[in-house]
């Protein structure tokens, strides 16, 4: 019983980080990360302040950051329901913990709690550094990983258990894991260096295979902090070097993930189709990133069926390990 309570509270905790996930890159793609220019408040309040009269002190507070309100909400509806997940993976932390030695795993709720502090402190970074890439960029991974954990939670409490995958796949499983988790990071960097658009074109990048561009300062982690980074700091061509290399990295992606799921269809695994069904549609949509010109609808989806993509590797990987049922 004890363990399909925590089941049941783990698919309620994926659904609720997938949806934080979607929020953050929403608020990303609308530029309202410094929507609120104060961490956990907004501009000193706890919620957007809206009379004339707390526009006015909000002002006299920040006179550097106007108040856009608009903006501000959607900083503010990331920040709420961040938190309401915080609180749920403690509540699932409790759980476990009260039912220990009943079958229930302890460890991994545990260090879903630690990580969701840990994402706390960078969402605070996010803002009080500026949208820094680096801390930007692990905010984004530590909110996939999250979400990752929750999935494998309910795997390891059950949740497909029929689903099968051969355990001589486990090498290229990793691999393809591997690879996509690079690109995941890859993606954050294009997004937190605003570099989705600096290619206009596709598959060429200014109607070159091999466009000018300065790798060095592209991927150069050292990056002072101080600087206002809202809408990107880095010169052309270093944005243009990593949009090229992240586009390299969704042909190793497709090279990796596609062998995987060409090798899962010979052996009539039901997670065969799902697999190459996501990596087509993750792989469409960022080629429509470019073609039409970073559509906000489409770039969040090509964020969402990224999320999806890690959770259906993460499951493929999970089930060539340790095979069917619960563990």
């Amino acid at each position: 019983m004890a363990k399909n309570t925590l089941l049941t509270l783990a698919k309620i905790g994926v659904g609720m980080a997938l949806l934080v996930v979607i929020l953050g890159a929403y608020t990303r793609l609308v530029d309202a990360g410094l929507g609120c220019p104060d961490w956990p408040g907004c501009y000193g309040f706890l919620t957007v302040p809206e009379s004339v009269e707390d526009v006015a002190l909000a002002s006299s507070r920040f006179p550097d950051a106007p108040v856009e309100q608009d903006k501000a909400w959607w900083e503010m509806i990331h920040r709420y329901f961040a938190t309401a997940l915080g609180a749920f993976v403690l509540g699932m932390a409790v759980v476990a913990y009260r039912n220990r030695g009943q079958g229930t795993p302890t460890k991994l709720p545990f260090a879903l709690l630690i990580l969701v502090i840990l994402q706390g402190a960078f969402g605070a970074w996010t803002v009080t550094l500026k949208l820094w890439p680096q801390v930007v960029t692990a905010h984004l991974l530590g909110g996939f990983a999250t979400l990752s954990l929750l999935w494998l939670l309910c795997l390891r409490l059950g949740l497909g258990a029929r689903w099968q995958a051969p355990r001589e796949l486990r090498g290229l499983a990793a691999v393809g894991l591997g690879v996509l988790i690079l690109q995941i990071a890859l993606g954050g960097w294009v997004t937190s260096n605003y570099a989705a658009l600096a290619c206009p074109d596709f598959p060429t990048c200014h109607g070159e295979w091999l466009p000018d561009m300065n790798l060095s300062q592209a991927f150069d982690v050292t990056q002072s902090v101080g600087p206002n980074y809202l809408g990107g700091l880095l010169e052309s061509d270093a944005r243009v070097g990593i949009q090229v290399v992240h586009r390299l990295g969704a042909v190793v992606v497709l090279l990796a993930i596609g062998l995987l799921g060409f090798r899962l269809l010979q052996a009539a695994s039901p997670l065969a189709w799902p697999l190459l069904g996501l990596l087509t549609v993750q792989l469409l949509l960022g080629v429509l990133n470019v073609v039409l010109v970073l559509p906000l609808a489409n770039a969040t989806a090509h964020n969402a069926f990224g999320a999806l993509l890690l959770l259906a590797m993460v499951t493929v990987n999970y089930r060539a390990r340790v095979g069917s049922g619960p563990h």
